[in-house]
C-alpha cells in the first residue's frame, strides 16, 4: 500500500494534466477559427503553436535531469523554463474551475430535467440560447482568471516581501528577556528564481530590524547539492548580539547535505541544532534554545527525512521546566508534542504559508491544510506557541499567491510586562 498509494496519486495528476492541456488546446482552437477568418493561416498558426509547445514540453521534462542549477536567474530560465511553469500551473487550476461550473451545470440540468418530469408544466419551456452562451463565457472567463493571477504571483507576488512583528507573551519569561527579539527567515530555497544577490537583500532587511537573536528554519537548498556553498555565504552576512541558530529542513535530508551544510554554517559562525539544545544567557538569566532535525510521521521520499512514531521523541531530557524553552522545528506538526513537553514558543516553516492559496476567500482554501493544521502565523494552545513563517522562497512552480514572502521579527514579553 505504501508503494501504491504514490502510483495512483502520480497517475490521477498525470490524466489531470492531461485533460487540462486537451480542454485547453481545444479552447485556443476555437479562439482562433473565430478570429482568423482564413482557414490556412489557421492551420499554419496551430502547427506552429503545437511543435512550439511540444518542444517546450519536451526541454523542460529534460531539466529534470539537467546539471545543478545556478544560484541566479539565467536567460534560459526566464524566457523557458519560469513560462512553462506559469503555464502548467496555471492551465490545470483553470482546468478545475472549468469543471466546477461544468459539473454544475450538469447538476442543474438533471435537477430541472426531473422537476419537469414530476410536475409537467403547462407551456413547454422555450430554448434559452442566450443563457447558454452566458453560461459559457463565464465559466470560460472565470477558468481564465487563474492565468492572471499566475502571472501576478510570478512577476510580483513571489517577491512582495513583509516584515510580520508580533508581540509573543510569555507567562515565565525572565525579566532580562523582556523585549528581547527574534528575527526568523525560513524556506530560502536558493536556485535560480531565489538568487544568491536576493538572499543578501533579504539579510540586510533582517539586520536592519536590529534583532538581539537571528533564527533559521531550515530548506536552505531545494534539489542542488553544491548550491550548498552560496546559500551559506550568503546568510554569513547575518548579524544579531546573542548569536544566528538554525535547524535542517526536509530539502537538505532530500539532498542529503545535513552534515556539510552544517559544517558549512558552522565556519561562518552559525550553528545548526541538530536534536540539541543552547543556552542565551545574560544578566544571570537563561533562555533554552532547541533544534532538531526534520522529522515525519510518513515518509516523503527516499531521503525525506526521520520517520518517526512520536513526535520529539528523545527531547524530554533538553527540556528545561524552570525556564523559557524555544524550539526550531521545520516542521510545524511537532508543535502539539511541543507543548506537551512544555516547549513554550516554537518556530517553524516548511509551508510557505501555502504558496498558492485561496486563504483570503476561505481558511481551508490551500492545499498545506491536507498535511498540516499549521499553515502560517501564531497558534496558541495550552502549554505552547507556535509561529510558522512562510517563508522567502518557492518550490515546484516559481510564484506566490496569497502567501507573500515573510521575515518575521518576534518580541518576547511577560504577563504584566
Amino acid at each position: 500500500m505504501e508503494i501504491l498509494l504514490p502510483v495512483l496519486v502520480s497517475s490521477a495528476m498525470l490524466l489531470v494534466f492531461i485533460a487540462s492541456q486537451l480542454f485547453w488546446i481545444r479552447r485556443v482552437r476555437g479562439l482562433g477559427e473565430r478570429f482568423i477568418s482564413n482557414a490556412g493561416w489557421r492551420r499554419r498558426l496551430g502547427t506552429v503553436g503545437v511543435i512550439s509547445y511540444l518542444l517546450l514540453f519536451g526541454y523542460n521534462v529534460a531539466q529534470a535531469y539537467r546539471p545543478p542549477s545556478p544560484a541566479n536567474l539565467t536567460l534560459r530560465a526566464a524566457l523557458l523554463e519560469a513560462p512553462f511553469s506559469w503555464w502548467v500551473a496555471s492551465s490545470v487550476f483553470g482546468f478545475g474551475l472549468a469543471m466546477v461550473f461544468w459539473i454544475g451545470d450538469r447538476a442543474w440540468r438533471a435537477v430541472h430535467w426531473s422537476y419537469r418530469k414530476l410536475v409537467p408544466p403547462a407551456a413547454p419551456d422555450p430554448p434559452s440560447p442566450s443563457r447558454r452562451r452566458f453560461l459559457e463565457r463565464t465559466a470560460l472567463a472565470v477558468s481564465a482568471t487563474p492565468f492572471l493571477a499566475g502571472a501576478y504571483g510570478l512577476l510580483y507576488g513571489r517577491l512582495n516581501l513583509e516584515t510580520t512583528r508580533r508581540s509573543i507573551r510569555l507567562r515565565r519569561l525572565p525579566k532580562a528577556f523582556c523585549g528581547f527579539r527574534i528575527a526568523q527567515l525560513s524556506d530560502i530555497h536558493i536556485g535560480q528564481y531565489m538568487s544568491a544577490e536576493e538572499i543578501r537583500k533579504y539579510v540586510a532587511i533582517a539586520n536592519e530590524l536590529k534583532p538581539d537573536l537571528a533564527v533559521l528554519t531550515g530548506d536552505f537548498i531545494t534539489w542542488d547539492p553544491p548550491t550548498q556553498e552560496a546559500v551559506v555565504q550568503a546568510l554569513a552576512g547575518l548579524k544579531a548580539p546573542f548569536g544566528v541558530f538554525g535547524c535542517l529542513g526536509n530539502h537538505e535530508n532530500y539532498t542529503e547535505v545535513q552534515n556539510s551544510i552544517t559544517r558549512l554554517f558552522a565556519i561562518q559562525g552559525i550553528r545548526i541544532l541538530r536534536n540539541e539544545r543552547t543556552l542565551i544567557q545574560t544578566q544571570g538569566e537563561r533562555l533554552n534554545l532547541l533544534g532538531v532535525d526534520f522529522q515525519s510521521r510518513r515518509r516523503m521520499g527516499a531521503h525525506g527525512g526521520r520517520v518517526v512514531h512520536r513526535y520529539l521523541e528523545g527531547m524530554e531530557r533538553l527540556v528545561m521546566p524552570d525556564t523559557v524553552n524555544i524550539l526550531l522545528s521545520h516542521n510545524p506538526n511537532v508543535f502539539d508534542r511541543a507543548a506537551e513537553l512544555g516547549i513554550d514558543l516554537s518556530l517553524a516553516g516548511h509551508t510557505h504559508g501555502g504558496q498558492v492559496t485561496l486563504e483570503f476567500i476561505h481558511p481551508k482554501l490551500t492545499p498545506s491544510r491536507l498535511v498540516t493544521p499549521y499553515v502560517q502565523g501564531w497558534f496558541g494552545k495550552p502549554g505552547g506557541q507556535l509561529y510558522v513563517n512562510r517563508g522567502l522562497g518557492t518550490i515546484l512552480v516559481p510564484m506566490r499567491l496569497g502567501a507573500p514572502p515573510e521575515i518575521t521579527l518576534l518580541e518576547l514579553t511577560r504577563d504584566g510586562a
